[in-house]
Protein backbone atom coordinates (compact mmCIF):
# COMPACT_ATOMS: atom_id res chain seq x y z
CA UNK A 1 0.00 0.00 0.00
CA UNK A 2 1.28 3.73 -0.77
CA UNK A 3 0.09 6.60 0.54
CA UNK A 4 -0.80 9.92 -1.37
CA UNK A 5 -1.96 13.60 -0.79
CA UNK A 6 -2.92 16.08 -2.84
CA UNK A 7 -5.14 19.19 -2.03
CA UNK A 8 -6.16 22.29 -3.31
CA UNK A 9 -8.78 21.16 -5.63
CA UNK A 10 -11.00 23.39 -6.59
CA UNK A 11 -13.61 21.59 -8.13
CA UNK A 12 -16.51 23.71 -9.56
CA UNK A 13 -19.27 21.12 -10.42
CA UNK A 14 -21.99 23.68 -9.06
CA UNK A 15 -19.87 26.90 -8.40
CA UNK A 16 -18.84 28.51 -11.58
CA UNK A 17 -15.39 29.50 -11.32
CA UNK A 18 -13.38 27.14 -13.53
CA UNK A 19 -9.23 26.78 -12.48
CA UNK A 20 -8.26 28.42 -16.02
CA UNK A 21 -9.57 31.88 -15.02
CA UNK A 22 -5.70 31.46 -13.25
CA UNK A 23 -4.15 30.96 -16.82
CA UNK A 24 -3.81 28.61 -19.24
CA UNK A 25 -1.66 25.90 -17.72
CA UNK A 26 -5.10 25.59 -15.41
CA UNK A 27 -6.83 24.20 -18.22
CA UNK A 28 -8.56 20.78 -17.85
CA UNK A 29 -7.20 21.02 -14.54
CA UNK A 30 -9.25 17.88 -12.90
CA UNK A 31 -8.91 15.55 -16.45
CA UNK A 32 -5.28 15.88 -15.22
CA UNK A 33 -5.54 15.18 -12.41
CA UNK A 34 -7.75 11.75 -12.98
CA UNK A 35 -5.25 10.76 -15.56
CA UNK A 36 -2.16 11.11 -12.82
CA UNK A 37 -4.21 9.79 -10.48
CA UNK A 38 -5.33 6.44 -12.33
CA UNK A 39 -1.43 5.78 -13.48
CA UNK A 40 -0.28 5.73 -10.02
CA UNK A 41 -2.99 5.15 -7.25
CA UNK A 42 -4.16 1.31 -6.99
CA UNK A 43 -6.83 -0.21 -5.15
CA UNK A 44 -4.89 -0.87 -2.28
CA UNK A 45 -3.61 2.58 -2.11
CA UNK A 46 -4.77 5.56 0.51
CA UNK A 47 -5.04 9.53 -1.14
CA UNK A 48 -5.40 11.88 1.98
CA UNK A 49 -7.07 15.19 1.05
CA UNK A 50 -6.55 17.89 3.15
CA UNK A 51 -8.17 20.43 2.10
CA UNK A 52 -9.79 23.21 -0.49
CA UNK A 53 -11.70 20.30 -2.68
CA UNK A 54 -14.27 22.79 -3.94
CA UNK A 55 -15.17 26.10 -4.79
CA UNK A 56 -18.56 25.13 -2.73
CA UNK A 57 -18.89 26.93 0.54
CA UNK A 58 -22.01 24.90 1.69
CA UNK A 59 -22.30 21.27 1.72
CA UNK A 60 -24.89 20.99 -0.78
CA UNK A 61 -22.20 22.75 -3.10
CA UNK A 62 -19.53 20.44 -1.99
CA UNK A 63 -20.88 17.44 -2.61
CA UNK A 64 -20.87 16.61 -6.37
CA UNK A 65 -17.21 17.51 -6.27
CA UNK A 66 -17.32 15.12 -3.55
CA UNK A 67 -18.76 12.66 -5.00
CA UNK A 68 -16.85 13.13 -8.42
CA UNK A 69 -13.69 12.37 -6.51
CA UNK A 70 -15.10 9.08 -5.72
CA UNK A 71 -15.18 7.86 -8.29
CA UNK A 72 -11.48 8.14 -9.11
CA UNK A 73 -9.73 4.46 -7.99
CA UNK A 74 -7.90 3.90 -4.37
CA UNK A 75 -9.18 4.75 -0.55
CA UNK A 76 -9.65 8.30 0.30
CA UNK A 77 -9.44 9.59 3.32
CA UNK A 78 -10.74 13.58 3.33
CA UNK A 79 -9.68 15.92 6.11
CA UNK A 80 -11.59 18.88 6.98
CA UNK A 81 -9.30 21.57 8.55
CA UNK A 82 -11.29 24.07 11.14
CA UNK A 83 -10.28 27.26 12.46
CA UNK A 84 -8.77 27.34 16.39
Amino acid sequence: MKVFAIGDLHLDSVVDKPMDVFGPGWEDHFERICQSWKQKVTENDLVLIPGDISWGMRSNEAKPDLDLITTIIGGIVYLRLGLC
